[in-house]
């Protein structure tokens, strides 16, 4: 009998399950990228993506750090949005200055 996963219940757990996919890595090696002793990391990380806990700040920091994006995507219900920030942050500093100055100059 196949077991449906469910859709996580938090966006942070959305976005964390989502990037942790794309790169083709396990709960445990997060868990363990991050910190978390090897025996508890799967099921730590487990309870972050389902939404049973929510990671502290400074968790949440370190799991963005690991999985190459950026806090702010971690939380940003608007999956636009979010892509709009996985894409700047994908630039150098100074290009990523000056698109974002652009594209305020055109909302504003």
């Amino acid at each position: 009998m196949l077991r449906k996963i469910a859709e996580p219940a938090t966006v942070v757990g959305r976005r964390i399950r989502a990037r942790r996919k794309e790169l083709g890595w396990s709960q445990e090696k997060v868990g363990v990228l991050i910190g978390i002793d090897e025996s508890s990391s799967r099921a730590r990380i487990s309870r972050y993506e389902r939404g049973v806990h929510e990671p502290p700040v400074a968790t949440a920091r370190l799991i963005a750090n690991v999985l190459g994006v950026s806090l702010p995507y971690l939380y940003c219900e608007d999956d636009a949005v979010a892509s709009l920030l996985m894409a700047l942050q994908t630039l150098p500093a100074e290009q990523r200055t000056r698109r974002a100055k652009q594209l305020l100059a055109t909302i504003g």
